[in-house]
């Protein structure tokens, strides 16, 4: 059952369009790599983190006063979960003991405080544990997409499999522009983000292929643009409603989840509109300029006969 029907839309019109654009959004992207470079957070970067919870709603401004009297300006702070509960983000100071930092953080807190304060979690991480984990982490993305290049080279025809490699690697650059460009801040979880957008954009693109491929075989006239337009057409719905479930529950969460998963469920907006539209202008575009044909995909004549002959 399809609740969208999509017909006879040129979506390969478009193509050469598409294609520019995203070529100009990368190049953005990665020249603000360059430039700007990502603002990492405590766990790539270390430093501490302080869970505190307070006996009465408070107000953030007292809570960065409060630090800035007790030596500690750079410190970023933000609620979770209540009004009453603050979490507390310190750059590395390699000058303190993490014992004596706590004794310093406690008594500034509670110095300002209307009430008692709880110090519930100190959590500190390393420079060299944080370089660690952005090694790690960007590894897992190398190792992911070399995983991803070998299993669609296998499964599809190589113009196809370099198709969904391009786009792929458009929608990882993308994603990550976006916290490049405005500074938002890149930390384990949006790296998770990255790598479940990959896996969710490598799965619309080969749900398309696998329509392309069997259109392919099936209709025996057409031109490939045609092909390729009837097999797009024919996954819209589901691509519609795929994406568009999936949108609104991230964007529910980036909405009232709180600050904490911000940076995910960021990402993940990003990552599925980029990806639902690599699926088609980035991926499928590619493989048709790279001249993808009938005869690539279709099954030989022959074989055919054989086939409806029997044993």
């Amino acid at each position: 059952m399809q609740l969208f029907r999509f017909r006879n839309v040129d979506f390969m019109r478009w193509r050469w369009h598409a294609i520019v654009l995203s070529t100009v959004i990368n190049l953005i992207g990665i020249g603000s790599f360059v430039v700007q470079g990502l603002n990492f957070g405590l766990d790539f970067t270390g430093g501490t983190i302080v869970e505190v919870g307070y006996e009465h709603p408070v107000e953030l401004a007292q809570v960065r006063s409060a630090l800035a009297s007790g030596g500690f300006e750079a410190g970023t702070v933000q609620n979770f979960g209540s009004l009453k509960d603050v979490m507390i983000r310190l750059p590395p100071m390699t000058q303190q003991g993490g014992a004596d930092l706590s004794d310093r953080l406690y008594k500034a807190l509670s110095q300002s405080a209307d009430g008692k304060v709880e110090l519930r979690r100190v959590e500190f991480v390393g420079p060299q544990v944080g370089q660690e984990l952005a090694e790690d982490g960007f590894l897992a993305v190398f190792y992911a997409l070399i995983g991803i290049l070998i299993y669609v080279w296998m499964r599809f025809e190589w113009r196809l499999s370099l198709g969904a490699i391009i786009a792929t690697v458009h929608d990882t650059i993308v994603t990550v522009a976006v916290f490049s460009l405005f500074g938002i801040e890149f930390d384990l979880t949006v790296l998770a983000a990255v790598l479940a957008v990959i896996g969710y954009s490598l799965n619309d693109t080969i749900v398309i292929f696998d329509r392309i491929r069997e259109n392919f075989r099936k209709v025996r006239k057409g031109s490939v643009l045609e092909i390729v337009n009837l097999s797009i057409n024919e996954t819209m719905s589901r691509t519609i409603i795929t994406s568009g479930t999936t949108l609104m529950v991230v964007v529910a969460l980036y909405l009232f989840g709180g600050p904490l998963i911000h940076g995910f469920a960021l990402a993940l907006i990003v990552g599925i509109m980029t990806g639902t539209y690599s699926s088609i202008y980035v991926a499928t575009a590619s493989a048709v300029m790279l001249g993808i044909s009938r005869a690539d995909l279709a099954v030989p004549k022959k074989e055919v006969d054989e086939l409806q002959s029997g044993p």
